[in-house]
Parts: C-alpha cells; sequence; structure tokens
C-alpha cells in the first residue's frame, strides 16, 4: 500500500448502498484510505451492506460510519470538514416517486447535493467532490431518430449521446439531478474546488437489491428465481447500456488520478454501444441463465422514458483511458453469482403468474 494513502480521507455520501458500499469495500481492500460512510439506511438491503462492511474493515480502524440524512446541514457540514476526496451519492433515485413526491425528490437530490457543496466550500480544504449524476437529465430525446429493429430500439444515426446533449429535464427527477449537477459544476469553477460530474447510464452489479423503480438488470433477474412476475412498460424493445459497477469503481479511480485533465468536467458514463441490451433481450438471458420462465406482463409506457439512451465515452476514454470492460452478460451472471451466496436476504415470494395488461403495439413472447 502506498504511505501516501493514508493521507486520504474519504467521504462517501449514500456509502452504504449499491455503488457505494462497492466502492467503499474497493477502497478498503486496494488502498490505506480512512473511509467514512455517510448514509440514512432508508433503502432495504443497506444494513447488510454496513455490516459487509465493517467485516472487511475488521480492527483496521479505517471505517467510520455516520447514520444521518444528506438534509440535515449542520450533520453534513460536520462529516465533510476532515475530507481530502468526497464521492457524493446519496439521493431519491425513482422517476415514479419523484412525480408522487417532488418535495421530498427536491430536498434530497437538491438541497442535499447544495448542503454538501456548501459544507466543501466552508471546510476550506478543497476536497475532490465526485457527484453522480444521471442521463435522464437529457430528457426522452426525442429529437433523436430512432428505428425498432428486431427486438430492440436504435439510433437510426448509430451515435450514443454525448455532453453536447442539450437538457431536457423532462421529470422531478430530472429536475433535480439536473440543477444539481450543475451546482456541482459552477461550484468547482466559482470556488476552486475539484469537482466532477458523472451522467451515468444503467449500473448493474453484486450488492444491488433491484426494484421495479431502479436497477431493472437485478429486478428482472430476482424476480425470475422467486417465480414473480414483472411489468414491462412498453413494447419491452427499449434500449440501454449496461455499465457493470466495478468498470464505474475503475471510472471514479480514473478522473481523480487524472485531476489535472478532470477537474470541473462533466462526463457521460456508460456501457457503451459494446453493451447494450433492450429489455426482452435481457429477459431471455435471465432465463437461460437460471433456467426458470420470467413471468411478465405490458402496460403502457412511462412518461419520459427513453426508447434509446446509448452513451458516448469518448470525452471520458479520451480524458483517462477508461474504457468498460464487462459486457452485460457477465454482469448477469455475477449478480447471479452474489445471489446464491446472499439468499438469506432474499424474502421468499411464492409464485404467481402475471395477470396480462391489454396493450395494442405488445410484441409476442420471445421464442
Amino acid at each position: 500500500m502506498e504511505s501516501k494513502d493514508r493521507a486520504r480521507s474519504v467521504l462517501i455520501f449514500g456509502g452504504a448502498g449499491f455503488i457505494g458500499s462497492n466502492w467503499a469495500h474497493r477502497l478498503l481492500k486496494t488502498t490505506g484510505a480512512a473511509i467514512h460512510i455517510y448514509d440514512n439506511l432508508s433503502r432495504p438491503g443497506v444494513r447488510n451492506n454496513l455490516e459487509g462492511l465493517r467485516e472487511a474493515a475488521g480492527k483496521s480502524g479505517r471505517l467510520k460510519v455516520t447514520v444521518a440524512d444528506v438534509r440535515d446541514a449542520a450533520r453534513v457540514e460536520r462529516a465533510v470538514r476532515q475530507a481530502t476526496e468526497i464521492y457524493h451519492l446519496a439521493a431519491q433515485v425513482a422517476v415514479t416517486n419523484s412525480v408522487t413526491n417532488p418535495r421530498y425528490d427536491f430536498e434530497v437530490n437538491l438541497m442535499g447535493t447544495f448542503n454538501v457543496l456548501e459544507a466543501a466550500r466552508r471546510a476550506g480544504r478543497r476536497p475532490f467532490v465526485l457527484f453522480t449524476s444521471t442521463n435522464k437529465v437529457y430528457g426522452n430525446l426525442e429529437t433523436r431518430a430512432r428505428v425498432a429493429r428486431g427486438k430492440r430500439w436504435e439510433f437510426v444515426a448509430g451515435e450514443g449521446v454525448d455532453e453536447r446533449q442539450p437538457l431536457d429535464l423532462h421529470s422531478p427527477y430530472g429536475c433535480s439531478k439536473g440543477a444539481a449537477d450543475q451546482y456541482v459544476h459552477d461550484y468547482g469553477r466559482m470556488y476552486e474546488i475539484p469537482t466532477v460530474v458523472f451522467r451515468m447510464s444503467c449500473v448493474a452489479g453484486p450488492r444491488q437489491f433491484g426494484n421495479e423503480d431502479q436497477g431493472w438488470v437485478a429486478h428482472f433477474l430476482y424476480s425470475a428465481l422467486a417465480g414473480a412476475p414483472v411489468i414491462v412498460y412498453g413494447d419491452g424493445r427499449q434500449l440501454r447500456d449496461v455499465l457493470y459497477v466495478d468498470d464505474l469503481l475503475r471510472a471514479f479511480e480514473a478522473v481523480r488520478d487524472n485531476l489535472h485533465r478532470t477537474r470541473g468536467q462533466i462526463y457521460n458514463v456508460g456501457g457503451g454501444a459494446e453493451n447494450t441490451i433492450s429489455l426482452l433481450e435481457l429477459m431471455e438471458q435471465v432465463e437461460r441463465l437460471t433456467g426458470k420462465p420470467l413471468e411478465y406482463a405490458f402496460d403502457d409506457r412511462r412518461p419520459g422514458d427513453q426508447l434509446v439512451y446509448v452513451t458516448d465515452t469518448s470525452k471520458l476514454q479520451r480524458d483517462t483511458g477508461w474504457k468498460a470492460h464487462v459486457n452485460p452478460a457477465l454482469t448477469l451472471a455475477r449478480i447471479y453469482d452474489w445471489w446464491k451466496h446472499n439468499r438469506e436476504l432474499f424474502p421468499v415470494a411464492a409464485p404467481r403468474r402475471a395477470e396480462v395488461v391489454p396493450w395494442p403495439h405488445m410484441l409476442p413472447r420471445p421464442a
């Protein structure tokens, strides 16, 4: 371990969550940094993630945990005082929840981010701040021509979305995350804090407790394993690029290691064109991998849903040399392997069949 790691004081907001716990575990295993987890522990499964981190830290004294909400400005300020680097991953993550409770979404995603930035400014240490935003800031991309080919939608031009795509904040969630990432970007300019914004596509991997609103790759897999049906909103040909969580963690490292080029920048981060998959294609992979049928029903496409989102990661590659390595099939297999070793974390659901919702444009079940 490099001696310089001992001067690293890493604060992770949302550190018990899916991405945060993976990042903290990697830091505990590969560096000598002190790790401070700040999390309100509100999401299902995160307490188990936290116990795993405590086991990984052992008696090293390198792990500190604060159970608090990012909306608590005073607690945030105390947590930030000694940090040399901050990873702000705490968020309300579901578009649907933002529609039903926009105030909560605003308070967590925008005011919470403002609290983190103000604490970093007032600390006077100019810590590195990485903020995870979302591809949802680009809206439903209606200006991009699309075409249906087989079991997937694709962009007619075949090009992914880069950082020049205009913002189109199409939901309360998009508004809160988009406004937050602009605050992060501007604090970097105004107060000379080294900030980086990641606008991320679909991230998947172990320690993810997927559900209908977030973490769809894991959600489809767990549903098949539990014999529970899923609802497909739209025709199932929606296309996404999937980013394996360890590839994302390498991107964290890449921007920090190249801060002379990356500070103040915004990057679109995802699996890229080589790692795309549609809902229908994923369902087929789930059934092949598990040997279990995945029951599903169709319903109307949800407002603001992107028929196609594929990340153009060329800017991040140019500035850091980073590139995604793990494809969706291997990502799915690694989540399945993690599930096998953690079955006790998942409730046993009684198998039931889906009541198919009539939808005029639904495709036939894939053969």
